[in-house]
């Protein structure tokens, strides 16, 4: 029978618990925030018919999204100081390649949306006679974020369980912090079953939010 103890693994630590959790969602929040402003420009360069435009945004997309997220952190912590010879702190190389992940699914996600508007409503927009840019404001954009919304909140909770991979270059997220516990408690059941709750916790309000949003959708 196991001695469960979860008083060393909580109440001794709460202040470095609490930093994993504050640390864990400022990296979701922040580079979420990063991906969609990434996705938005990278999505509207797709747009443009010159291929010297579409071409390297096709290659950024490609390469971020057939490659492992932990590779890439991995990789801007270790590999990216030797070809720029500049030391980079662990905590922008991983907030780099989050958000540099997270931008490049923001990116088709904001192309589907746009793509998606049935033709004739851009026919009838250039009819009246909108200009492009008030094309897109007034009856593109409006009826594409809505189809736009559903699949980013859903990979705004993939982002959010991607961050448990700071760990790998010892950023202090709720993965880290557990790591650090069960270093000095050496108690790993109750640590990273305490882990996965607070995953939980955090992350389905979230889960059923995007639910809901993919119901009104199809309506």
């Amino acid at each position: 029978m196991y001695d469960w103890n979860w008083s060393m693994v909580i109440f001794g630590y709460v202040p470095l618990w609490l930093n994993g959790v504050l640390t864990t969602l400022a990296y979701a929040v922040g580079t979420v925030i990063g991906g969609l402003i990434i996705g938005v420009l990278c999505g509207l360069g797709l747009l443009a018919k010159r291929w010297y435009v579409t071409a390297p945004i096709h290659a950024y997309v490609e390469l971020f999204r057939c490659t492992p997220v932990l590779v890439q952190i991995v990789w801007f912590f270790f590999a990216l100081p030797i070809v720029i010879g500049v030391e980079i702190p662990a905590w922008l190389a991983a907030g780099i390649g989050l958000t540099l992940y997270m931008g490049c699914f923001a990116t088709e996600i904001f192309r589907g949306g746009i793509i998606s508007i049935d033709k004739g409503q851009w026919q009838a927009a250039r009819a009246v006679g909108m200009t492009y840019p008030q094309m897109m404001w007034h009856v593109i954009l409006p009826q594409a974020i809505r189809r736009m919304i559903p699949p980013f909140v859903n990979q705004s909770v993939i982002q959010f369980k991607n961050t448990a991979l700071l760990y790998v270059v010892a950023v202090p997220d709720l993965m880290y912090t557990g790591y650090l516990v069960v270093s000095e408690t050496y108690r790993p059941l109750e640590v990273y079953t305490g882990v996965a709750v607070a995953y939980f916790v955090l992350l389905y309000p979230l889960t059923q939010w995007a639910k809901r949003l993919e119901a009104k959708s199809d309506v």
